[in-house]
């Protein structure tokens, strides 16, 4: 089996520091040195796409650009790269969700994954007009894809639930092929949703042993179901030749980050009512000391960045053992980023996936490279000689 690999794209901002935003940050946080517009995020795309990573996660929020509309145009400068795309259940119907859904899959010829966030900030749904409390939320989220994945399928939908309700839903054309379902969720009320309704189920990246644990609690659930759920996990990357390059990138990262960012964000984090916000906070207690929480697993990001806030460092071979390390534990998809993007994304797709290609866990969904040929240049050596007089 071939792991898969995609890559992020910063519809914020971005830059080679650590961009902070999400998860409970005022919204504006976010910002870097390099505008998100669709030039750059085109580079990124096209960068990913040739080095081969099958996708690209767009982030949903106040902080960011509408995940939507940013896919939608970067389709248009890339080829084969399917766009991840997040947004909340409860700012549109699932009609509609379905309806878009479908003719982004036809005009982009099935280049769309789906990431569905419930949204774990009572202060930020507000602000879109959502009144619900979490649990209110999650449940939602479950009736919600209940109507939409029975649309896909082609069904005429009647549905009066708690939260939603439609009357003769149908969509006159379906999508080809019906985009999979990435779900993320920590909380009690997060599990059996990912476990009815998700292809693949989503973990910030923890130390292994918990992620085991948490695999295994929807493995369970899963189960209980009748479903089988594949595993993916999201990550930033600091890859370098050498594990002291790396870990000197690390630190040149940390020292950019003044300590009054540190407790502003802090406070900010605090607030939000994700499970796994608050296990990522968990791992570094908002301080500088004690960042390596596992064998090259840094918690350095989540000091002023929302949501996932750990980063595998270390040597191309290193970042490979560890990964290798997750899929024995069940995963398949890893959805990895770093500051700047487009630069490490060349040190990642360079470095790291020749090193799984040859152990036989990833191969370039393009399929293997043409074999480079020797060039010349005309007329730079004498001709041979014939051996005529």
């Amino acid at each position: 089996m071939s792991l898969t690999f995609h890559w992020f794209l910063p519809t914020y901002g971005d830059s080679r520091d650590i961009v902070g935003g999400g998860h409970g940050l005022s919204a504006g946080r976010a910002g870097g040195s390099r505008p998100p517009t669709v030039a750059y995020l085109g580079q990124i795309a096209r960068t990913a796409e040739q080095l081969g990573f099958v996708g690209a996660l767009t982030p949903t929020g106040a902080w960011c650009e509408d995940a939507w509309l940013s896919t939608a145009m970067l389709t248009e400068v890339t080829e084969r790269l399917k766009f991840l795309v997040a947004f909340r259940p409860g700012l549109l119907s699932p009609t509609l969700a379905a309806q878009m859904g479908a003719t982004f899959q036809r005009l982009s010829q099935g280049r769309l994954l789906v990431n569905v966030v419930t949204g774990g900030e009572s202060h930020e749904q507000r602000a879109y007009g959502d009144f619900l409390d979490k649990a209110a939320r999650y449940a939602r989220t479950n009736e919600f894809l209940h109507v939409l994945r029975a649309l896909w399928r082609g069904e005429t939908v009647d549905h009066s639930g708690e939260h939603l309700r439609v009357e003769q839903a149908r969509l006159a054309r379906l999508p080809e092929p019906v985009p999979p379902v990435y779900f993320g969720g920590s909380s009690a009320a997060a599990g059996p949703v990912a476990a009815a309704h998700s292809d693949v189920y989503l973990t910030w990246g923890e130390p292994p042993a918990q992620v085991a644990g948490k695999l295994d609690w929807i493995r369970g659930l899963a189960a209980e179901a009748g479903r089988t759920v594949r595993f993916g996990i999201r990550l930033h990357v600091i890859a370098r030749d050498t594990g002291d390059e790396a870990w000197a990138q690390a630190r040149r990262l940390l020292d950019g980050i003044a300590d009054a960012d540190i407790r502003s964000a802090q406070e900010g984090l605090r607030r939000s009512e994700s499970e796994g916000q608050r296990r990522m906070l968990d791992l570094h207690g908002g301080s500088r000391d004690g960042l390596t929480v596992a064998p090259n697993l840094w918690a350095g990001v989540g000091l002023v960045r929302g949501g996932a806030g750990t980063a595998l460092v270390g040597s191309h071979t290193e970042l490979a053992d560890r990964i290798a390390e997750y899929h024995a534990l069940g995963i398949e998809e890893f959805v990895l980023s770093g500051h700047p993007h487009l630069e490490e994304a060349y040190w990642f797709g360079e470095g790291v996936l020749p090193i799984l290609r040859a152990r036989g866990l990833w191969r370039h969904p393009a399929g293997e490279p043409v074999p480079a040929q020797p060039t010349g240049i005309p007329f730079a050596t004498p001709p041979v000689p014939t051996g005529r007089g």
